[in-house]
Formats: C-alpha cells, sequence, structure tokens
C-alpha cells in the first residue's frame, strides 16, 4: 500500500479507502461548514467534556514547552553556544476508529502538537461503518487541527508521509493505530519521523478490599473496548471484591456500542487474579 501510495499517489489512496473502508468520496478533506454541522450534531455535554478534556491537556502542555527555555551564552569572546527549540512545520497525527470513535487521541497529539508551535497539523481518521464520526471530528477541530480528512488505515499514514497531489508530506507522524498501522510507521520511519510505536491498549489494576467494583469493572471494560486484543487484569486481595467485578463486567458488557470488542476482549484475554495479601498484590502486578 504504502509503495502504492507512493507510486500513484490520490488514485492509489482513493482505492484503498474504498477497498478497507468503504469510502468513496471524492473529497476527503472536511469544509468548514461541515465540521459545524457536524459539531451542531452532537449532544451539548459531549461538546462540554471535550472542552473540558483538552483544556486540561492544553495547559499542561503548555507549562511542559515553558519550561523548555532558549539559552545562548557567550563562553569566550565571540564563542557564542546555545540551543533553541524549533517546532517542525508539520504533523500528521492519525486519529483511530473504525469501529468506535476514539477522540482522545486528538487530545494526546493534536492539541499538544498545537502546544508546542507546530505550524500545520494535518488529522486524518477513518469512517465508522460508512458514517463521518462526529465526536471525534469535534475533538480535531476543538484541538486545533488546521486540516481534516476521513481517511483510515494504512493509506492514511501512507498519504501524509509521502504525500499526494492533495496532501503535502508532513515531518512528523503521531497517534496509535491497529496492526498495520504500526507496521507502515515502523517502514515509513526515518523518510518522516513518528512518535512510538504503539501496542495493543491495555490495562492492569490492583486493589484491595476498599475498591469500588462499579469503578473497577468500568475501568477494565473502558480499556478492552479498545480491541479484541486489549487485555484487561484486575489482581485485588479479596475474592469477594474479585467476584463482584466479575459480575458486574459480565452484566455491563451485553449493552455496551462496544461490545463486539470488549467481550472478545475479556473473554480471551481478561483475568482476575487473587492476591493473598499486598505484598503478593505487588509481586504479581509486577
Amino acid at each position: 500500500i504504502i509503495s502504492d501510495i507512493r507510486e500513484r499517489g490520490y488514485e492509489a489512496r482513493r482505492e484503498n479507502s474504498v477497498t478497507f473502508d468503504s469510502w468513496q468520496r471524492e473529497s476527503i478533506q472536511l469544509s468548514p461548514e461541515q465540521i459545524d454541522e457536524l459539531i451542531a450534531s452532537l449532544p451539548t455535554q459531549v461538546v462540554d467534556d471535550i472542552t473540558f478534556v483538552q483544556a486540561q491537556v492544553r495547559n499542561f502542555a503548555q507549562v511542559q514547552r515553558e519550561s523548555m527555555r532558549d539559552v545562548e551564552v557567550e563562553t569566550l569572546p565571540g564563542v557564542r553556544l546555545g540551543h533553541r527549540h524549533v517546532p517542525v512545520d508539520a504533523v500528521g497525527t492519525y486519529i483511530p476508529g473504525g469501529r468506535y470513535p476514539l477522540t482522545a487521541s486528538a487530545h494526546m497529539t493534536i492539541v499538544t502538537a498545537k502546544a508546542a508551535g507546530v505550524p500545520l497539523v494535518i488529522a486524518c481518521t477513518p469512517p465508522i461503518r460508512g458514517e463521518i464520526p462526529a465526536a471525534t471530528v469535534a475533538a480535531m477541530h476543538m484541538a486545533g487541527a488546521d486540516e481534516i480528512r476521513i481517511l483510515g488505515g494504512v493509506q492514511a499514514i501512507a498519504a501524509m508521509a509521502v504525500g499526494t497531489e492533495s496532501i503535502a508530506p508532513v515531518n512528523l507522524i503521531a497517534g496509535p493505530g491497529n496492526a498495520y498501522v504500526a507496521e507502515a510507521k515502523r517502514q515509513l520511519f526515518g523518510e518522516v519521523g513518528i512518535d512510538l510505536f504503539a501496542g495493543p491498549t491495555e490495562i492492569l489494576i490492583v486493589a484491595d478490599e476498599t475498591a469500588d467494583a462499579f469503578t473497577t469493572a468500568v475501568d477494565l471494560l473502558s480499556q478492552a473496548e479498545h480491541g479484541p486484543d486489549s487485555p484487561a487484569v484486575l489482581v485485588p486481595t479479596s475474592a469477594e471484591l474479585g467476584a463482584e467485578v466479575i459480575r458486574l463486567v459480565d452484566e455491563l458488557l451485553p449493552d455496551l456500542v462496544t461490545h463486539d470488542l470488549a467481550g472478545p476482549a475479556w473473554r480471551d484475554h481478561g483475568q482476575v487474579v487473587i492476591a493473598d495479601d499486598v505484598d503478593e498484590l505487588w509481586r504479581l502486578a509486577d
């Protein structure tokens, strides 16, 4: 796919979007009017939640950036040493979500790139079952993305890395994805910068008898729903708590929008391992 997009550009990108996402629109970049319409379709609570979360991420990112000070010193007459922090010209961000919108990736990539001072941030996310994910688009826009495209998978990573007739190549790609997205980033690393190689989402919770069973169950499911290969593990010191968490997970699963992902993850990779005491709890967690 990477070679195909490198050689044929837009046409290869379009064909792969049809093949993998059943996405046949000529233009994948959303206009300001389309973005406004999608945001207006969301409940006020969703927009308020995105606003709140992004403010937390942005505030700390700005504190981090302000701590990275430029310096220059004249060590000898005419000898000047120092360093400057200069943002790259363009970053491509990938917000996964072919099955379910994962808006948090927009906060973690676009907000931070803009706080760093990157002038151009291109954001890509796949359609979900043939529809544009309104909540994800809202998060991308509110985070400060300069261009928003409905484009997923390897074709998105390749298009941003090597460029097409309508997408200029970026300097760095950030954001998680499935195994194919991770492999595309691995192959393109060096030609373009990357943030990291992201593996499956996973969670391990350690809990004593004072833990709230419902909160624990929801925390496990909130990570299991990232994909059918996402491990969700609980290590409690209380067998009663472990049993209650299992009961709640089984009760909550059928009504989850993401049950087709969280269900297999919990069935195949979920574990509850009872520890006799706190010392064993930490050994098991390690």
